[in-house]
């Protein structure tokens, strides 16, 4: 009999160090994109407008502040997929995180931060990969 995660029960996963790193991920990428998606409503956090490049924000029809707010929407969207679908959230968020680096990138002094979100962009395609065993919500089966 092959094993493989995808066949493990329940009882076994709450002790499968690979389980465990997709729970971990899974919870993070619906944390983080909804704290930081509703927090370009708030600004509690960070004065976030100040993240978009200059260059970006001139071609924009609408200001920085309307544009980060739509991104706030996309950010609490992206939340909600990994929630319910991880293995298609996770590319989403991925994808996302890729656009948030190229406009950091554009921004001089926030390679940082840019750096950061590449790490977060990884662990998102992390979280893609084990959804592949682990997301029993989107229809894989034996």
């Amino acid at each position: 009999m092959a094993t493989s995660a995808r066949y493990l029960d329940f009882s076994l996963m709450r002790v499968n160090p690979a389980y465990q790193a997709y729970q971990l991920l899974h919870l993070t990428f619906i944390v983080a994109p909804l704290v930081a998606g509703l927090d370009k409503f708030f600004h509690l956090l960070t004065n976030w407008d100040m993240y978009l490049a200059p260059g970006v924000a001139r071609t924009l029809p609408i200001s920085a502040h309307q544009f980060m707010l739509l991104v706030g929407i996309v950010e609490i969207v992206a939340a909600v997929v990994v929630a319910l679908r991880p293995l298609y959230g996770a590319y989403l968020v991925a994808a996302w995180l890729f656009c948030i680096i190229v406009n950091l990138l554009l921004s001089l002094g926030n390679y940082d931060i840019a750096l950061r979100d590449f790490g977060l962009l990884l662990a998102a395609l992390a979280l893609g990969k084990l959804s592949v065993d682990y997301d029993h919500g989107a229809g894989i089966t034996a």
